[in-house]
């Protein structure tokens, strides 16, 4: 059988070398022009063109479109007259496993947080649990991993999930949904269709975890079958956070337990009970629960404490690649921030966050595409520099900064101007600032 494999991004490349493992004959296009180090990891029995989609694609009884290239390409129209199927990552690999369950998170923001939670609390109890997906290890790259006793946790993102009509988790998580990804999905209603997908398979067996204090998953959740438990509200099957205990309704079963939250804000929060409701749901118990959160510090990239220099701290959001995520990040903070904002614009508005910048930042600097309508847009907040690129930014913070300054990367915008991604952008901010004396 003939598969054409769009995209060699690092899903493109995992889907490329399991099919050749399951005996395909696969043919892979990449829109660039010459071959990347990742890429030199493709099996050599996959054949290969670069710097374009030509008509070869079509060349196949179906095609793997990698997650993030948009639907109205024209090899895809082209495809779609021709009755070839597209299909993606994720539904390439369910092909092949059949794990156990399977926890699905999905959100605008907090999914890496939430699923790293996820997948520490189940592994602790049932050391075969799998993570993969968005948080960095392509599902076909896993295959090899699950067996039928395997529970796997999937962090899934609108791209992924848009291309996955059929697709039905044990558990999905939906933890927020907030303007993100417009360039591609062009409308809202589109980005909220994609993000639908990760429960409207569910069936009465199955589980569906949602914020019920986002208006849109409230809307949308009444779309499935799935036994529905809330966070953020009072309802007979719900889990709710106070004054360092947890409460869980399940039914006419009440659960109560302390825990020791060591990361900031209150989006973390929410982070925090969509994990421990998946956990529960999951049959792990109260006390590996706890174990964990007590224990979890967050993850990279996430308003991550790097170093304090000079009486300055400096934190690394560099996961911050929209403007509600950087609202969150300006909201763990009380005031005297020094925020380096840019990168490749997503098309979303920068205006939400103008007030907060007001109160809260000292100084803007900018980096990246972005520069000129970020610029325009929070015009009048607070002073703003230009300084192209992030070692500039951290070279004039450097200058500018006074003790009990909070130097805060978040930058609101994608990574692909200037980095190959958000964790490359994330750990060259690092270097920058472990480099300063």
């Amino acid at each position: 059988m003939k598969i054409s494999v769009v995209g060699l991004g690092k899903s493109g490349i995992a889907c490329a070398n399991l099919a050749i493992k399951k005996g395909y004959e696969v043919f892979a296009s990449d829109s660039g022009k010459k071959r990347t180090h990742a890429q030199m990891k493709l099996n050599k029995k996959v054949n290969i063109e670069f710097g374009q989609h030509s008509d070869k694609i079509l060349d196949s009884d179906f095609i793997i479109k990698s997650p993030g290239l948009p639907s109205d390409l024209p090899i895809f129209k082209a495809a779609k007259k021709k009755n070839i199927k597209i299909m993606s990552e994720l539904d390439f690999a369910l092909k092949f496993i059949k794990p156990k369950s399977i926890v699905a998170v999905t959100g605008t923001n907090g999914k890496t947080t939430t699923t790293t939670l996820i997948y520490k609390i189940i592994k602790k109890q049932f050391p075969n649990t799998v993570v993969a997906g968005n948080i960095g290890y392509p599902i076909t790259s896993i295959t090899n991993k699950v067996n039928n006793n395997t529970i796997l946790v999937l962090e899934l993102s609108s791209y992924q999930l848009e291309d996955s009509p059929n697709f039905k988790p044990a558990i999905s998580v939906s933890l927020n949904i907030t303007p993100d990804h417009l360039k591609h999905h062009k409308t809202m209603k589109n980005y909220i269709k994609a993000k639908d997908n990760v429960f409207i398979n569910q069936t009465n067996k199955n589980f569906a975890i949602y914020n019920g204090s986002d208006k849109y998953i409230k809307k949308e959740i009444s779309k499935t079958k799935a036994k529905k438990f809330v966070f953020n509200a009072i309802s007979k099957n719900s889990i709710n956070y106070k004054d360092g205990k947890i409460y869980i309704k399940d039914n006419n079963k009440k659960i109560e337990f302390d825990v020791n939250i060591k990361i900031p804000g209150k989006h973390n929060i929410d982070n925090i009970l969509a994990a421990i409701m998946a956990a529960y749901l999951s049959k792990v118990k109260i006390e590996n629960i706890q174990k964990v959160i007590n224990s979890f510090k967050g993850v990279e990239h996430r308003i991550e404490f790097v170093k304090e220099i000079k009486g300055v701290k400096y934190y690394n959001d560099s996961k911050g690649t929209n403007v509600d995520s950087t609202k969150v990040a300006l909201e763990s903070f009380d005031k005297n921030i020094q925020l380096i904002l840019g990168g490749q614009d997503k098309g979303s508005p920068y205006k939400p966050i103008y007030n907060l910048i007001k109160k809260k930042v000292k100084n803007i600097f900018l980096i990246g595409e972005a520069t000129p309508v970020i610029k325009k847009q929070l015009k009048g907040s607070v002073s703003m520099i230009e300084c192209n690129t992030l070692e500039n930014a951290i070279k004039k913070i450097y200058s500018v900064a006074q003790k009990g300054d909070i130097v805060l990367f978040s930058p609101a915008c994608a990574s692909f101007d200037q980095f190959n991604d958000f964790e490359h952008r994330g750990k060259v901010f690092k270097e920058l600032v472990l480099k300063l004396k």
